[in-house]
């Protein structure tokens, strides 16, 4: 005889409540994107109309042609120069900040735990502070107007990548490492061998943080790049803005800011298993 357990009405409105509270928290979060796709494909009029329409049939595609047309085709170089200074980045990003991490995790020297403390101690520092040094440096070194700052900064020291894979390595089981060693392997063996593998989620979410901040570096482009052949997605946008005498045209923007969300979207879509089991598991042992 199979007993059913009656379930606690305090529990059964709990759960709606619950409910309710996170529907709500996704349509704040998923209606600034429909909006900003609703008003891509707006007429220009309508975008500022009152009453505000929040469902509307009355649609062009004219704002996605004008930002394709823009600049002879500038929207694609746009997306080549981004999508290179993002996957370089990325790539750099995650072995240096692997290798880094491994150290700290599973390799014991003299005064690592000083040092560790200090590497961590950085995340202090606001980025303002080093901007101007860093841009004197890169001057004096003939890097302004290259990919070069947008891209070997992030290679050399990510301190916040080396914290989290350094979590998720300190939750590898030392017998593994100890196994690999008895059989012959050294350190890089041990890193390429088990560490790599065993962190393929903890990567996964490091490379989509990774990745994404340097898409949307606007600030750090502005900065260095200046000829238009080495034009990003977030300078092009700022562009749209610019060249406009009459006024800003919020439906090109809208709509060249909707394309430039779509590499992110397929990215995250793709990876999204593991960037959930990268952000639950990182930490616990």
């Amino acid at each position: 005889m199979t007993l059913h357990r009656r379930k606690n009405p305090a529990d059964i409105i709990r759960v709606i409540l619950i409910t309710i509270v996170l529907m709500f928290a996704a349509l704040c979060c998923i209606f600034p994107f429909y909006w900003m796709i609703l008003n891509s494909f707006k007429q220009p009029m309508d975008i500022f109309k009152v009453p505000v329409d929040i469902i509307t049939f009355n649609l062009t595609v004219d704002s996605y042609i004008e930002v394709f047309n823009y600049g002879n085709g500038l929207l694609w170089r746009a997306y080549l120069n981004s999508l290179l200074i993002a996957f370089l980045s990325t790539i750099g990003t995650l072995f240096t900040s692997s290798l880094a991490a491994f150290a700290f995790a599973k390799m014991r020297f003299k005064g690592s735990k000083p040092l560790y403390t200090l590497f961590i101690a950085t995340l202090l520092i606001p980025g303002q502070v080093t901007m101007l040094p860093l841009f004197i440096v890169f001057a004096s070194i003939g890097w302004i107007d290259t990919f070069l700052p947008l891209i070997i900064p992030g290679v050399m020291i990510n301190t916040y990548g080396v914290f989290m894979l350094r979590q998720f390595i300190v939750s590898i089981p030392n017998e593994l490492l100890e196994a690999a060693e008895i059989d012959g392997c050294g350190y890089f063996r041990k890193y390429f061998k088990i560490v790599l593998p065993l962190c393929k989620p903890a990567l996964i979410t490091l490379g989509l943080f990774s990745f994404i901040g340097s898409w949307n570096n606007y600030f750090g482009q502005l900065i260095y790049l200046s000829s238009e052949s080495l034009t990003t997605i977030p300078l092009f946008i700022a562009g749209l803005k610019e060249t406009h005498m009459t006024g800003v045209e919020w439906g090109r923007i809208m709509a060249a800011t909707t394309l430039s969300v779509v590499p992110i979207a397929i990215i995250y879509l793709k990876c999204q298993k593991y960037f959930v089991q990268g952000i639950a598991t990182t930490g616990l042992k």
